[in-house]
């Protein structure tokens, strides 16, 4: 089994557990939170990316390591109000993207940059947000070995309590 794989099993059994495991009143949501679960390892499956968890980057962050952190949310409904410190944007769609047109992937390889082993972490808006996804997944499709994707977004780098940056 590889590192990936052994760590999208134990997120899908850390969220199973931080979500109400051994509650009494289930109310249905442990169902939803499975499912998002099993959906998000599918996707690091799929993607052949590593994840890093929200405390970690900012880890990372604090203690400058070198590394290029890609927002993949709409520019103005998104990364300009509220995004992680240092972060570029490069907007992907939500549905899974099979396929780039040469500019587009050419406008992103630009942006990663001629390193394949540098250090590149995607995020979106929240663990059920699929952009991320698509960020890392094409990053590893175009030959980067460094590639992570932080599953949380935004909404959990804010509610960890993390400073944002913001555009006007």
């Amino acid at each position: 089994m590889t590192r990936t794989v052994s760590f999208g099993i134990a997120m899908v059994l850390a969220l199973f557990c931080l979500t109400g495991c051994g509650s009494k009143d289930l109310g249905g949501k442990e169902l939803d939170t499975e499912k998002i679960a099993v959906t998000f390892n599918q996707e690091v499956a799929r993607g052949g990316y590593k994840v890093v968890p929200t405390a970690e980057l900012k880890n990372w962050i604090d203690k400058k390591k070198p590394m290029l952190i890609i927002d993949t949310m709409p520019l103005e409904a998104s990364y300009k109000k509220n995004h992680i410190p240092t972060a570029v944007q490069f907007e992907f769609p939500i549905p899974e993207v099979e396929s780039l047109n040469e500019a587009k992937k050419a406008e992103f390889e630009k942006l990663l940059g001629p390193d394949k082993d540098r250090l590149l972490v995607f995020y979106c808006g929240f663990t059920k947000c699929t952009r991320s996804h698509n960020g890392a997944m094409w990053a590893v499709k175009l030959g980067y070995h460094n590639v992570y994707r932080q599953p949380g977004g935004i909404k959990a780098w804010m509610e960890a309590g993390y400073p944002v940056a913001q555009e006007k």
